[in-house]
């Protein structure tokens, strides 16, 4: 017997849909959480947490952590983040859900990104990509002149998420 002890939900065209229940086994516990994925059909497939590596919605461009302290999925960064210039000055980024984002500088204002590996990689339609990174206990947003998102980077500033946006 299972206690169900949560539930993951998908925002879907202005609705919330239950997705999977988490439960734990309350006869062992060191069994461990479980992730039970039920199906419109009714039937159910269970996977135990700690073979979970991450959850994507296919199709949506949305990950969830699977569990508390994992990196951080798509929905952390979507929203309005403060990023440094690098002389002092900030400037504005806006992440949606649909992969798109802008920024308040330049003369082109549109880029894309994606999530990999917890950080938010942006590649801006002019040529320039950026990174939003955690480092300790703060994010920090990193300038480079490829897309290889590694390497020594232009510049690093801070990155201050101000406004979210719910999935």
């Amino acid at each position: 017997m299972q206690k169900r002890i949560g539930v993951l939900w998908l925002g879907f065209l202005g609705m919330l849909l239950p997705l999977a229940a988490f439960s734990a086994s309350p006869a062992k516990a060191s069994e461990g959480q479980t992730l039970v994925i039920v199906l419109k059909n009714g039937k159910q497939q269970s996977f135990a947490m700690a073979d979970v590596a991450r959850i994507e919605f296919q199709g949506s461009g949305s990950t969830a952590a699977a569990a508390p302290g994992d990196l951080p999925g798509r929905g952390h960064f979507l929203g309005k983040w403060a990023l440094g210039t690098g002389n002092g000055d900030d400037f504005y980024v806006t992440l949606e859900a649909n992969g798109d984002a802008s920024k308040s500088i330049g003369s082109v204002h549109h880029g894309t990104w994606t999530v990999v590996n917890g950080e938010a990689h942006i590649t801006w339609d002019e040529g320039s990509y950026d990174a939003i990174r955690r480092v300790g206990n703060k994010w920090e947003k990193f300038w480079y002149p490829d897309a290889s998102f590694s390497g020594k980077p232009n510049n690093v500033t801070g990155a201050e998420h101000i406004e979210s946006k719910p999935i």
